[in-house]
Parts: C-alpha cells; structure tokens; sequence
C-alpha cells in the first residue's frame, strides 16, 4: 500500500533547516542595519564639516585674518573665545554636533597667514562598529 503525503520526521528536519536560515538572515539584517546608521553619521558628520566651512567662507574676514589668530579657531571640548559673528557661527555648529551625533564635538584650525582650515569632527559609534569607538572625520580646506 502506498501512502500519500509527508511524516512527522519530514515535517521536523524541514522546520529544522528553515529555522538556520530564517536565523542567519535575522543576523544579516542586524549587521546591515547598524552598518546603516555608522554611515548615516558619518554622512552626517561630512554634512556638519562643511557647514563650518561654508560659515567661514562667507564671514572670510573674521575666519582668515592675518594680524591675529583666526576667530574661528577652537579645540575639542572647548569653546569659541571669540565674541562676534564667528562665536555665533561656532557656537551654533558645536550645538548642531552635539544634538546630531552621540558625543559629537568639533575642532577647526586656520593657519593666518594663508587661510588652509583643519576642521575635525568626532563622534562616538559605539552603536555601529560594537564597542565604544571613537570617530573622526578630517577636512582640510583652503579659504
């Protein structure tokens, strides 16, 4: 007599090897998705970057000047020393870091004399490479 149709051990082995699958997949989607968001803020820190540039380049002025240090020179961590439009500029830069990217703070450095700008931002992407690693992203400009 034939009999039609599947065994219970079938059924089991099928569920089995679907399950790997269905598990390796479910681990694929992790991996993509916490790669997507370290390149969204890295996307986001370049944006941020040039932002500071785009600031100095339209107040040249206070940005490149050549009998002082710039006005828009400022370290990690710290705050602008400035009491203009450039305190303002950076002021509003070092806030748009902050709220943007988890731990984001900046540094620019403009040499005087010939205008080459160092903007520096970092950020923690402890959420995109596993760890509490630190990120930076390096623009050097001419203004």
């Amino acid at each position: 007599m034939r009999q039609k149709g599947f065994t219970l051990l079938e059924v089991l082995v099928t569920m089995v090897i679907m399950s790997i699958g269905l598990l390796g997949l479910a681990a694929l989607m992790a991996s993509s998705l916490r790669n997507n968001h370290s390149s969204y803020q890295r996307t986001q820190a370049a944006f941020l970057a040039y932002d500071i540039i785009d600031r100095m380049r339209v107040n040249r002025i206070m940005a490149v000047n050549s009998s002082a240090a710039s006005n828009y020179n400022v370290a990690i961590g710290a705050a602008s020393a400035s009491t203009n439009l450039a305190l303002a500029d950076v002021n509003d830069w070092k806030t748009a870091l902050a709220s943007t990217l988890p731990a984001g703070d900046g540094s620019v450095t403009v040499a005087s004399a010939t205008g080459a700008t160092t903007v520096i931002v970092q950020w923690n992407d402890s959420r995109g490479t596993g760890g509490s690693n630190a990120q930076q992203i390096r623009v050097d400009t001419q203004l």
